[in-house]
């Protein structure tokens, strides 16, 4: 998510000084804010929204809640986190739908906003969802907005509305009020109008959007704004809401390398939902809008629920069940392994995949280097052996390791690296599928009943941190609460205690387990 890039980078940074410190005092406070004030300015968020940010942050951090905590730092990075949800919009607002059909859902934004492949990403996910969405060409002004969104929903698999042909021809009421019609007609369920920008906000452009919209009564107003715009994207918000006052807000281009202060800003100025994050160029890249994942994000507190939901949809239940009994019986093969991989590449880009994990905003050099053109080699490598061989690699003496190596354009120690790496990978899997606890180097068991090292680990662990009450109800009572603070703020990202972020070696036996690291 590099558009809070620097950001995060800031707030980590300032939250990372507050570790040694056993209690804060009001300087200590007063300094943290100050540095959480400037970062927030610099990433272009608005001086209004900063400003009751920042008061919210002080006045709580100073308050109770903070003193009487056992871990007064995990406590600040725990308001921080709370705050930013409510300026991003508290809690998920879902698109509402009409009782009775067609949904008609109106896209509003400024010229290279992105709503154009927003409206295919928006028909993408409705389709997958069991909808039957058609779009409607309402940008006749801009050139070849209309060939646009024919090659849109063309490669959306989605219905299209296109009676005119633009390029400054055609009305675009008559068209919206045309394209509800035909969707009536054909048991379209879901109407996705696509109407026209300019370059900036403009009278003409207003009265256009608003006569749509009064012609179409839309179930939806969206309006998508270039997450890139910055300072711009409230003056742009509250020009928008008065002209045609959209319900909900879709931030575009979010994987851009700017500042991200529209995202914080347009939520909390104008009181309209944040819906959609458009997190790439590809029409799956498109998320519904979690205001707590966000700020999760943002604090390098990790996504993981996302990053469940993505691998849900991308894993077929089925074929893991499959799996899990091969792997129970020994019979996992380099079939099964490739199958495997394929099955992650449905979840997306790697690299994006790491960055939800909590800690991995300190590893981005990592992380950007690492190479999503592995698989592609490891899939060549597999894909050069015969059924035979990937059923069974022990059969793979030189000379057929050679062939393999020809038939791939790798050579022969990138297929011993593969196979000693599958080996690895089957064990592992294997150890996980029968109930037990696998190790990672660098990370030793992951999850598991301690053993004598986490054991050690436990006492050390004790001795530095824990209660020394010589009372064992106070003690057990006071080793809870550091517990659950831990697990309410878990600042990982941060190094105030949780769990342990991955190392570097960590990351690179992720991407030994898909190319050769």
């Amino acid at each position: 998510m590099a558009t809070f890039g620097t950001l995060s980078d800031r707030l980590t940074e300032t939250f990372r000084n507050l570790r040694t410190k056993g209690k804060l005092s009001p300087a200590d406070i007063d300094g943290t804010v100050r540095e959480i004030r400037r970062a927030l300015l610099d990433a272009d968020v608005a001086l209004a929204v900063v400003k009751d940010f920042t008061s919210k942050v002080r006045d709580r951090a100073l308050g109770d809640e903070v003193s009487r905590a056992l871990n007064p730092a995990q406590q600040v990075v725990q308001i921080v986190n709370e705050e930013l949800v409510a300026i991003l919009g508290g809690q998920q607002r879902r698109l509402q739908f009409a009782k009775q059909p067609p949904t008609v859902i109106m896209l509003a934004g400024l010229q290279g906003s992105g709503k154009t492949t927003f409206a295919g990403k928006l028909a993408k996910q409705l389709e997958k969802d069991g909808h039957t969405p058609l779009l409607v060409a309402c940008d006749l002004q801009r050139p070849n907005a209309v060939n646009q969104l024919t090659v849109v929903a063309e490669r959306a698999g989605a219905a299209i509305f296109a009676p005119e042909p633009g390029n400054g021809v055609g009305d675009p009421v008559k068209v919206a009020k045309a394209g509800v019609d035909h969707a009536r007609r054909q048991q379209h369920d879901v109407v996705i109008i696509d109407t026209a920008g300019r370059l900036g906000v403009d009278a003409e452009l207003m009265r256009q959007a608003s006569d749509i919209r009064k012609a179409t009564d839309p179930d939806e107003v969206l309006f998508v704004i270039d997450s890139m715009i910055g300072q711009d994207a409230v003056a742009t918000a509250r020009a928008f809401q008065d002209g045609v006052d959209f319900t909900g807000v879709v931030l575009s281009k979010l994987d851009g390398d700017a500042r991200g202060g529209a995202a914080l800003s347009v939520a909390s100025v104008t009181g309209r939902p944040i819906i959609f994050a458009s997190t790439g160029e590809g029409l799956d890249d498109l998320e519904p809008f979690h205001p707590d994942r966000m700020a999760s994000r943002i604090l390098d507190l990790g996504d993981i629920l996302t990053l469940i939901e993505q691998a849900q949809q991308a894993f077929d239940e089925e074929e893991a069940q499959k799996v899990a009994e091969k792997l129970a019986k020994e019979q996992f093969t380099l079939e099964d392994f490739l199958e495997q991989l394929q099955q992650v590449r449905k979840m997306g880009s790697m690299k994006k995949m790491l960055g939800m994990l909590p800690g991995m905003g300190q590893m981005k050099q990592q992380i950007e280097q690492f190479d999503e053109r592995e698989i592609d080699r490891t899939e060549a490598i597999i894909r050069s052996m015969t059924p035979g061989e990937r059923r069974n690699p022990k059969v793979l003496n030189g000379s057929r390791r050679l062939r393999i190596a020809r038939g791939s354009g790798m050579t022969v120690t990138d297929v011993n690296q593969l196979v000693q790496r599958f080996d690895q990978a089957a064990k592992m899997m294997k150890t996980v599928a029968r109930g037990g606890v696998p190790s990672m180097p660098g990370m030793g068991a992951v999850g598991g009943k301690p053993g004598a090292s986490s054991k050690r680990g436990n006492k050390k662990q004790k001795s530095s941190g824990g209660s020394r009450s010589g009372n064992p109800a106070k003690r057990a009572a006071e080793n809870a609460g550091l517990a659950a603070a831990s697990t309410a703020a878990s600042g990982s990202g941060f190094g105030l205690g949780g769990a342990q972020q991955p190392s570097e070696a960590d990351l690179a036996e992720i991407q030994k387990l898909f190319g050769k690291g």
